[in-house]
């Protein structure tokens, strides 16, 4: 075989670029299964100096169905990258994988893809490749076999890839057209509305400690007395708050009413909303 034909195979193999495939075959003196590692060491050594660098675009990839939906963030450098076809492939692939894995990140990068090498190789590998820092960012899987899951994707990429992407997780035992459409509604409300929980009291208590150091740092200079600024303060937590959970939000296709409200004139038997997840590239 002459070193053409070597390194034709080398780049079939592991995807790396002409200069070092050929490279590889002369350091490896015509040996394939050396040159191979010595391209793999190569590419661990390439992405890891990529990795001090800033990786704030990407996708959001969604897989799954009714009962089981997984989201998982790959980030990249730029967007140019985010819409490369051997980016696209590698995180299409990924994303099913992380359904089967539940969003156990340390699971999935153990597993194998189609290739045969696992996740953490196959990403060291693409980040050599493609010559950018990729990294497997936010992931969630919401399951349940009482529920009905919906979802959304806004600025799709392509396909299941998008920039922004919704989970809702539905309590209910109808499955009819009312309900899929309330759902898909849902999902693109939470989209735009971005609530941080489903109700006020939800709301993580640390959010409301510095939602609340906001406040008082705001009305400190006001020159008000203190038990003005304390009703103040109390009055625009209580906003914060209603703002700020699903189920106290204007409804986006009828904002006069609230979500629970929506819920409440479906007049359907045990609806509410069990569960929902939001996740957006670069928030």
């Amino acid at each position: 075989m002459s070193d053409l034909e070597k390194i034709k195979k080398l780049r079939q193999s592991t995807g790396a670029g002409f200069k070092d495939c050929s490279s590889a075959i002369k350091e490896s003196n015509g040996d394939l299964e050396k040159a191979s590692e010595i391209l793999r060491v190569k590419g661990i050594s390439k992405a890891s100096k990529k990795m001090s660098r800033e990786a704030k675009e990407g996708v959001v990839a969604l897989s799954g169905n009714d009962n089981i939906t997984s989201l998982i963030e790959v980030n990249c450098e730029t967007d140019f990258v985010a819409k490369n076809d051997d980016f696209v492939h590698f995180v299409k692939e990924l994303s099913e994988l992380n359904l089967q894995c539940k969003s156990d990140i340390e699971q999935l990068k153990k597993t194998k893809m189609k290739n045969g090498m696992t996740v953490d190789e196959n990403l060291i590998a693409i980040i050599a490749k493609i010559g950018e820092k990729i990294t497997l960012g936010r992931s969630k899987t919401i399951e349940s076999e009482s529920n009905l899951n919906f979802s959304y994707l806004h600025t799709v990429v392509k396909d299941n890839l998008s920039k922004l992407a919704v989970i809702v997780s539905l309590n209910t035992n109808q499955k009819n057209e009312k309900i899929k459409l309330f759902g898909k509604h849902l999902a693109m409300h939470v989209a735009a509305s971005n609530p941080i929980a489903l109700n006020s009291e939800d709301i993580d208590e640390d959010i409301i400690k510095k939602e609340q150091e906001l406040i008082t740092e705001e009305l400190k200079s006001s020159g008000k007395p203190d038990e003005i600024i304390k009703k103040i303060s109390l009055g625009k937590l209580n906003k914060f708050k209603e703002e700020n959970s699903l189920l106290n939000q204007p409804w986006v296709m009828e904002p006069k009413k609230k979500v629970k409200e929506i819920i409440k004139d479906m007049n359907i038997n045990g609806l509410k909303i069990d569960n929902f997840y939001r996740l957006k590239i670069g928030e």
